[in-house]
């Protein structure tokens, strides 16, 4: 087709550059590569159920596509978002019949999988257990968290990754000649950084730029009007929301202030709740600095307090004084391993005896039980109950 023709003008950029064969698959190598788990099932023509788990813009909905096509399967593709059982039942139905008509399969892309309630997950398992459809879902979050583990233990995972830097460049390339625009070194590392890891999101990038501007090379200029500004990966209740506040904490852990205070300022400018991070700062304080330096719960406390009277943006200021304080107080878990163990003890023993010595006597019928006979207000006598008595759980390192 030319290039002005209404059926291409009318596609994204992204949707025209989508590779056709596993070999047009730039980057996941360990799962489209000539060992790749992948292109073994496709040669095998063995393909179950599967789920593909990974950042946005690395190319599931690609793969999903290419199964259908390499196995010329019928490709019905369905948000999560937008569908409900009835749009499913219809899916299925028309994939049981096709089935029997033609003998032709049917590949069920289903992006989002992890938007599904538990209900529409259901709804999925017994055709995908008779193999009714081939049933492919999509997901940026955990599927150990956000998937049901019987489509769970039906499915095979394949965890992709981020495109890198090199991986990047070579689709925005593309994207260019395809555009026909070239682009300054400036504009294409802006071009990397405002894609942030999404391949989708460079080509749209490119694309906008290219309708915006009549000439040949794009500048850094060019690039940011087209992008706007970057959006940062971050969901609130999702992988990503948890594995930076898990960066935060462990870099505070380790006193680097540096990533401590980068992922601080990632988490703040992607919209996080400042008074979440507070929180885990309290937390942090008592956990981590313990006695070593016992003011931290103080300094944490008042910065989570600040966090609340003085709010954002201003509180940003009172969360980065708190956290260079914390990185560079000395840190010790003695208090809190001591709490663990004995916490561990309560599970494992359940409710010990208490020694009648320190039990309540507030009645005489106590007293005549002998609550509270012989106790001492500074004895030395371990007060713990029989079982465990003189055990140590608060043993104070240097």
């Amino acid at each position: 087709m030319k290039k002005n023709d209404p059926k291409i003008e009318s596609k994204p950029l992204a949707e025209l550059l989508r590779p056709k064969t596993l070999d047009d698959v730039v980057g996941q190598a360990h799962v489209v590569g000539k060992d790749g788990i992948l292109r073994k099932m496709l040669i095998s023509g063995f393909i179950p159920s599967m789920i593909f788990w990974g950042p946005p813009g690395c190319g599931k909905t690609t793969l999903a596509e290419l199964v259908s096509t390499l196995t010329k399967s019928v490709f019905i593709s369905k948000s999560a978002v937008t569908t409900n059982l009835a749009d499913i039942r219809e899916v299925i139905a028309l994939a049981a019949k096709r089935l029997v008509d033609s003998g032709q399969r049917t590949v069920l892309f289903i992006d989002e999988i992890h938007r599904f309630n538990k209900a529409q997950q259901d709804a999925l398992l017994p055709h995908v257990e008779k193999g009714t459809v081939i049933f492919i879902g999509a997901t940026t979050e955990n599927p150990s968290f956000e998937v049901i583990s019987p489509l769970l233990s039906r499915s095979r995972v394949l965890v992709l990754h981020a495109l890198t830097e090199d991986e990047l460049t070579a689709i925005a390339i593309r994207g260019l000649q395809f555009v026909k625009r070239s682009t300054t070194k400036e504009a294409l590392a802006a071009l990397l950084t405002f894609g942030n890891g999404d391949a989708r999101q460079v080509l749209t990038i490119i694309e906008i730029a290219a309708k915006l501007n009549t000439k040949t090379q794009l500048e850094e200029s060019d690039i940011e009007e087209a992008a706007q500004r970057k959006m940062l990966q971050y969901d609130q209740t999702g992988d990503e929301h948890y594995n930076t506040i898990s960066a935060f904490i462990k870099s505070i852990r380790a006193s680097d202030v540096d990533a401590a205070l980068y992922y601080l300022a990632r988490m703040v400018k992607s919209g996080e709740d400042p008074l979440f991070i507070a929180r885990r700062m309290v937390v942090f304080a008592s956990e981590d600095i313990g006695m070593a330096q016992p003011t931290a719960l103080v300094v944490a406390n008042s910065v989570f307090r600040a966090c609340e009277t003085i709010g954002f943006p201003e509180c940003q200021e009172n969360l980065a004084h708190g956290v260079v304080y914390l990185c560079k107080a000395p840190k010790n878990r003695d208090a809190y391993n001591a709490y663990m163990a004995a916490l561990s003890d309560v599970e494992q023993f359940g409710n010990l005896a208490i020694p009648l010595t320190i039990r309540n006597a507030p009645t005489s019928l106590m007293k005549g039980l002998e609550y509270g006979k012989g106790y001492e207000k500074y004895s030395k006598e371990s007060f713990l109950p029989d079982k465990i008595k003189g055990k140590r759980y608060y043993t104070p390192t240097s």
